[in-house]
């Protein structure tokens, strides 16, 4: 397995393309290509400082990350992430990582929904939340050269992925309001998540 978006590679192997393959057959097209540029976001803004990085940690937790929000996976009472971090730590002991290790997928799944991660105490959690609030709400958008957003959304176009993303918040909302996703749509994520720039291009088609 070989991708690559504007000189920023995914990792080859195994669990990586396991990861692939679990994340094409549980989410639809258009949560699909919001975890491979979660993951291309994060590491494109890893590379431009220079900062050595997991990368197949890192693929494995983007792939994952948002899967308990599809039905198979959905939690009636755990908060999305609460549920796909219990996902992420399964799916990596069927491929034989060590305790410590499945731990970290958890725990790169449950940090997205929290407060911003130092990245000198942990650079990978703080790499998926760069990625996954760069394309899903535009934060942090700025950092990232157009040519490689351009390029990201041409390799893995957004199909209307904000209106969508919005949809499946508002309803973890309504069923678990004590829940980070309710936090955010009480407030003005999901019209920031709808002016997202990178919406842009899908609006013009």
């Amino acid at each position: 397995m070989v991708i690559e978006v504007a000189g920023v590679r995914a990792p080859s192997g195994r669990a990586a393309e396991a990861a692939l393959g679990v994340c094409a057959e549980y989410a639809d097209e258009v949560l699909y290509h919001h975890s491979l540029r979660s993951y291309f976001f994060g590491a494109a803004w890893a590379q431009e400082r220079g900062l050595d990085f997991d990368r197949e940690l890192l693929f494995v937790s983007a792939m994952l990350h948002d899967l308990a929000l599809t039905a198979p996976f959905d939690s009636q009472s755990l908060p999305f992430e609460d549920a796909g971090g219990h996902l992420a730590r399964v799916f990596t002991a069927g491929l034989g990582w060590p305790v410590e290790r499945r731990d970290r997928a958890a725990e790169l799944i449950v940090l997205h929904m929290r407060d911003d991660v130092d990245p000198e105490q942990d650079l990978e959690s703080r790499l998926l939340q760069v990625g996954t609030s760069a394309d899903v709400s535009g934060t942090g958008l700025e950092a990232f050269e157009p040519r490689f957003r351009e390029a990201l959304v041409t390799a893995y176009p957004r199909l209307g992925f904000a209106a969508s993303f919005v949809r499946l918040f508002r309803d973890q909302a309504g069923r678990k309001p004590g829940c980070a996703a309710a936090g955010l749509v009480a407030g003005d994520w999901a019209e920031r998540t709808l002016a997202n720039p990178l919406e842009e291009p899908a609006a013009g088609e």
